[in-house]
């Protein structure tokens, strides 16, 4: 398995893999917020990166960061956004590879923290996430614009 960032080339391995994520969490999203999402992990002047997990020679997961201040450090924080790894191949270690990745971008980058979110019914994924990271225990609140 390798995990390696996205390429202008690999729009068409990524995006049925980003709808799939969608789908998982049951929700949809115009296709022009898709298409400025992929134009901003190409550009080198966004904080926003992308990485795809490949596996014979097929894509069969994703991930996706972004570099953010914050007001408790000098350096930036990194959220990792989305994660997702095809239900055919799950248990194969790929999304620890991904989450892996993002920690070493992270580092690389001078981050001190890498953080996401689950939802609560994500079982299965947050066996791993108990096993690699702390759950702090803080409870999102949010509104909708």
């Amino acid at each position: 398995m390798e995990i390696r960032a996205i390429t202008a080339d690999d729009h068409a391995a990524w995006a049925p893999l980003w709808q799939a994520y969608l789908r998982f969490y049951r929700h949809a999203l115009p296709e022009a917020i898709s298409a400025v999402t992929w134009q901003r992990f190409l550009a080198a002047d966004e904080p926003m990166h992308a990485a795809l997990a490949w596996h014979e020679g097929r894509a069969i997961g994703l991930v996706h960061w972004i570099f953010h201040r914050s007001c408790w450090t000098t350096g930036d924080y990194c959220y990792l956004q989305d994660l997702y790894v095809d239900e055919h191949v799950r248990g194969s270690g790929a999304g620890r590879k991904l989450i892996e990745h993002v920690y070493n971008q992270a580092s690389l980058a001078g981050a001190s923290r890498v953080h996401w979110l689950t939802h609560e019914s994500n079982t299965t994924a947050m066996q791993l996430y108990d096993h690699i990271a702390e759950r702090p225990g803080f409870v999102q609140y949010r509104k909708l614009l």
